[in-house]
């Protein structure tokens, strides 16, 4: 517990901009779900204080996701009515639930580094896509819906040609302006001083925002109409805001079709959160492994609780993990933070909340966006090969021209397919050998694959501190990438528990290299 608050001057200025990312999503996936616009809140609520508590994530945050928005949208209406999808809710949750008891995360090992690349940037690049209209002002489709066919009956680039038509100036303006100052903040301000590091860019961009919208109020040309504002549901009074919450009706257990629902929307959110585990741990500075059986427990506790209240289905997402890591998050306090912050804020201040500009909170997932797919990454993944270049495009591809899972499916279909060709059948991947006290060695086998990836990582999880570690990679003839960045945050670990790892290859002993990925790349292939 000492070790969660001593982190707090990192955790609350990043659980700020979480909250700021998270407030929109949570409204706009509601609505593109058709439920209630408070279902989502709770979803995010729950998703921060519940899930965030009980996960074993440091830096991962909870809460509605788009990618079960049409299931959703379709259930509500197949199911006959909003608290007979709320049980669908709450049995996905048991579900989950018995998916974490039968150690069903291990799946999340199986998805190939480049996959998980792809579908990071692709999520980047269509937040950057799906938030230029917000931007300039044009809000005919929900923020949340990261479908190609939107909601709206366009796609997501029909849109962008649309709002050219319909850019209104106040909009504009204010979310350059916070664009700017975003910027600023992070390229110059930050490394000015700590009082830029503990007051978020994204805190003063929003406030700037309300405060342009109370002075052009009545300003004909730069006034923002209410519809281009955040929109929270405002109780008049406590009777009110209990009155938001739902509770399923159980006598519609016997019905099959909730079943059905449950086990799709258990299925789903699991495969989201594995996926986005994977995700986040890659961009995770700190190298933190997360417990994926751990996570399907706390998914489904959190899923149990928000259908019981109200709520939308919760998965872990990689818009509000992603930011909370850009945002400089250390530990899963944020993520509570968070969602203290969502309720506390529609308890007390919700008229200040829909002061907010919906082109200010564009301009703050642009920027998280751009560093989700910075155009250098595409440049890496082509010098790494065709058999990782490949899957990677994809992935990107099929997320932004249909959806999220299709892209994930497809590039993990192409992946499976890549690793065939360059594989080979082979029984033993890893031989491990104890020596004298405090020493092992590792020897890998001709053909270690990303499907070893759990494995591997299990065994060198297990090395106790103060050991001495040999590699012996002389007999490999393929080393899958995921393997070799396995090896690098392994390298990263080591140093802080006093493990020394001695490299044995056929090009000479390395004891503690400084890079494997450069080491492995300059390695000589054999024929």
């Amino acid at each position: 517990m000492k070790s969660l608050f001593s982190t707090l001057r990192h955790d609350i200025p990043s659980s700020i901009v979480v909250f700021f990312v998270a407030l929109p999503l949570c409204l706009g996936i509601a609505l593109a779900s058709g439920a209630p616009l408070f279902s989502g809140l709770i979803a995010g609520i729950i998703g921060g204080i519940v899930v965030g508590s009980l996960s074993g994530s440091n830096i991962g945050v909870s809460g509605p996701a788009a990618g079960l928005a049409a299931i959703v949208l379709t259930a509500i209406g197949t199911l006959g009515g909003f608290e007979n999808f709320l049980l669908a809710v709450v049995l996905g949750g048991i579900i989950q639930i018995i998916f974490g008891v039968l150690r069903a995360g291990i799946i999340g090992y199986y998805f190939p580094s480049s996959v998980i690349k792809g579908m990071l940037t692709g999520i980047g690049i269509i937040i950057i896509l799906k938030q230029i209209p917000h931007f300039f002002g044009y809000d005919a489709d929900p923020e949340g819906d990261f479908a190609f066919l939107q909601v709206d009956g366009e796609t997501t680039f029909s849109e962008i040609f649309k709002t050219i038509d319909y850019i209104q100036p106040g909009s504009a303006l204010i979310g350059f302006i916070g664009l700017a100052i975003l910027i600023l903040w992070e390229k110059v301000l930050s490394k000015k001083g700590k009082i830029f590091q503990l007051v978020q860019g994204p805190l003063v961009a929003v406030v700037l925002g309300i405060v342009f919208y109370i002075l052009t109020k009545s300003n004909p040309s730069l006034s923002i109409d209410a519809s281009h504002l955040v929109s929270v549901p405002v109780p008049e009074d406590a009777s009110s805001f209990l009155n938001q919450f739902s509770m399923p009706n159980f006598g519609a257990i016997t019905n099959p079709q909730i079943w059905v629902v449950a086990f799709t929307l258990a299925l789903v959110a699991s495969l989201e959160t594995l996926l986005c585990v994977e995700a986040t741990d890659k961009l995770d500075p700190r190298k933190n492994v997360t417990p994926t059986n751990r996570e399907l427990l706390a998914q489904g506790t959190g899923n149990i609780i928000s259908g019981m209240i109200g709520g939308l289905p919760i998965t872990q997402v990689i818009v509000r993990s992603s930011a909370n890591i850009q945002s400089g998050g250390r530990s899963k306090m944020s993520a509570i933070i968070h969602g203290f912050l969502l309720l506390i804020s529609v308890m007390i201040i919700p008229k200040l909340l829909n002061m907010i500009p919906l082109s200010v909170l564009a301009a703050v997932l642009l920027v998280v966006g751009y560093k989700l797919a910075k155009p250098a990454l595409f440049k890496k993944m082509y010098d790494l090969g065709w058999n990782q270049f490949l899957p990677f495009t994809i992935t990107v591809l099929g997320i932004i021209f249909i959806d999220l899972l299709y892209g994930i499916g497809l590039g993990l279909a192409v992946g499976v397919v890549v690793v065939l060709i360059r594989s080979y059948q082979n029984s033993h991947f890893l031989n491990k050998e104890h020596g004298e006290e405090g020493k092992l060695k590792i020897t890998l086998a001709e053909e270690v694959t990303f499907f070893n990836k759990g494995a591997i990582l299990k065994e060198l999880d297990q090395i106790p501190p103060n050991s001495y570690l040999e590699f012996d990679v002389r007999k490999t003839r393929f080393l899958d990438y995921d393997i070799i960045e396995i090896l690098e945050d392994f390298a990263f670990k080591a140093k802080e528990r006093n493990i020394t790892i001695k490299l044995i290859s056929e090009r000479g002993i390395v004891e503690n290299p400084p890079s494997y990925i450069e080491f492995f790349k300059l390695r000589p292939k054999r024929a």
